[in-house]
């Protein structure tokens, strides 16, 4: 394996025969290439999916209302639906043990002003829960806590923007600010994997707006972690039991969509699962396809390498070089040639995927493509052992043949 003779000869092989050595190496390398390319692809579309769910726990129900467009038990079409503590109660009550976090929420567009600094964002109302849920990642300070709640605590959690939009470089952390024209406790700074529109939004606690504003119940949306032991299948089934319980309890017509809609992140998961799944099928059939494609190529340009070379073989063997030594000779250009090759098209088709890249996402949906380096490299050993099969045959076939005949070989 290391005979520099060997290797010298099998150099100088490759420097003579450089357009078929090109062309081995081309099958080779091209195959890897798409191979690469359409993983990456397939890869970089699972990323995108995945991201769009990047700022919610993966075991997240929204329970939401509107009008209803059926009328039901007497009661007519365009009826308001009003979620309620009592409502959220209920559902924590019957839901105990399938139910890991959970919060209510009251959308609000405030004016939040510091000094002479003031612009109008997003305020949620919510409970503690809502931070495990929402992923909110606490840069400063603390989220709201059940004491916030208790005591309807006028205390806010500002997104990183807001603080860079009102604060600039200053601290503010233990600053006050106005909302809406009440002074509220700044206790905390987050940051949020949604962007900027997450980033520049507020917390603060449910029952501090509810006794604020009309001192009443009225929640805008109930939002559930449901256990994430659950199976994907399970969890789906969870969620279509609480659609059918909270009609019920809200006097909804079953199939009234637009009064009442549960949206379960586990449906989400299933879809992109499935799809995903049967992606990879395609661009492994594809990409299977391409390899076999590789492997033909490489075996008769190797038959036509080996016919060429009879009468150079017939030399050898009549100055006395053995059958083995042949076909090693002939495996060992063929495997390196088919591993330079491989290299080449997948350190190419990687650069390309990092090139285009962040191109792709906008107007494809393709994020951050990249192919995982087992599967490139499982891909290029099946190559490589074909390139070692594609020499070996055929070079074994020669080497049997005796000296004066392979001398007299056309």
């Amino acid at each position: 394996m290391f005979d520099l003779d060997r290797w010298r000869e099998i150099f100088q092989s490759i420097n003579k025969n450089r357009l078929r050595s090109v062309m081995s190496g081309f099958t080779v390398a091209f195959a890897i290439l798409l191979f690469t390319l359409l993983f990456g692809v397939a890869s970089g579309l699972g990323n995108f999916f995945k991201s769009a769910f990047a700022d919610d726990a993966q075991n997240m129900m929204f329970v939401r209302v509107w009008k209803t467009t059926k009328p039901y038990k007497g009661l007519q079409t365009g009826r308001a639906i009003q979620l309620k503590n009592t409502d959220y109660n209920y559902v924590t009550e019957e839901y105990e043990d399938q139910i890991q976090y959970q919060s209510a929420r009251i959308y609000k567009n405030f004016s939040i002003k510091y000094k002479n600094e003031a612009s109008t964002y997003n305020v949620r109302a919510v409970h503690p829960d809502h931070q495990f849920l929402e992923k909110t990642l606490m840069d400063e300070g603390r989220y709201l806590n059940n004491r916030d709640l208790r005591e309807k605590s006028k205390v806010i959690v500002i997104g990183r923007l807001i603080k860079k939009d009102l604060f600039g470089e200053k601290p503010a952390l233990g600053k006050r600010v106005n909302v809406n024209g009440s002074s509220f406790l700044i206790i905390g700074i987050f940051s949020d994997e949604g962007g900027d529109n997450e980033e520049r939004m507020a917390y603060v606690p449910v029952t501090t707006v509810q006794m604020m504003y009309g001192n009443n119940d009225y929640i805008s949306q109930i939002n559930l972690g449901y256990n994430p032991n659950l199976s994907t299948d399970a969890a789906i089934a969870f969620g279509k039991k609480v659609e059918r319980n909270m009609r019920k309890r809200l006097n909804i017509h079953p199939d009234d969509q637009s009064a009442l809609s549960v949206r379960n992140m586990a449906e989400a998961n299933k879809f992109v699962s499935i799809l995903m799944f049967a992606l990879f099928l395609i661009i492994g059939f594809i990409g299977s396809g391409t390899l076999v494609a590789g492997i033909i190529g490489i075996s008769n340009i190797m038959i036509f390498v080996i016919k060429e070379r009879t009468k150079e073989f017939g030399i050898r063997k009549a100055l006395g070089a053995t059958p083995g030594s042949i076909i090693g000779m002939v495996v060992q250009e063929s495997v390196l040639i088919t591993t330079l090759a491989g290299y080449f098209g997948l350190t190419l088709g990687t650069y390309i995927l990092s090139a285009i890249g962040n191109s792709l996402e906008e107007q494809y949906f393709i994020k951050d493509p990249s192919v995982s380096s087992g599967i490139v490299i499982g891909a290029t050993v099946v190559l490589i052992i074909s390139g070692l099969i594609a020499g070996y045959v055929p070079a074994k076939r020669a080497a049997r043949i005796k000296p004066i005949e392979a001398l007299r070989a056309d």
